[in-house]
């Protein structure tokens, strides 16, 4: 049952990020490299200067991906943490003597609204995310 619930999020959040990935990072990777490669034509340039320039360029999709990355690990200890709460809360019912199979029902019961709670947030992380990238391709 927890290995559906996992799947379930899994699918969700890799459907998310290939959304991003397709409609926002795509678009500043293709606009890092011109930039990179016009960076590269100026002939007049000293090598430091040309490194310096190709750092600029890159500095957005940096920017954009380090976003990416901390959104996604704050929503996996959020649902870590949610997790874990239904793991004490099954580990206090068997130590005050609940049957096993009632504490594994409660268990997955509390895993599954876990689940359910934190997928109702990934349209709305995704809107926030898809906002801040936007803001940073300006």
């Amino acid at each position: 049952m927890a290995e559906l619930q996992q799947l379930r999020v899994q699918e969700a959040v890799d459907s998310m990020v290939k959304s991003l990935e397709r409609e926002n990072i795509r678009k500043m990777q293709g606009l890092m490299f011109r930039c990179s490669a016009s960076c590269c034509e100026d002939s007049q340039a000293t090598m430091q200067q040309v490194h310096q320039c190709i750092e600029r360029c890159h500095a957005p999709l940096a920017q954009a991906q380090a976003l990416v990355t901390s959104e996604l690990e704050k929503f996996q200890d959020r649902l870590a943490r949610c997790t874990m709460h239904c793991n004490d809360k099954a580990k206090d019912s068997i130590d005050a003597g609940s049957k096993e199979l009632q504490v594994k029902r409660q268990l997955e019961t509390c895993v599954t609204k876990c689940v359910d709670d934190h997928m109702n947030l990934i349209p709305s992380m995704t809107k926030k995310m898809k906002e801040s990238l936007s803001s940073i391709q300006k």
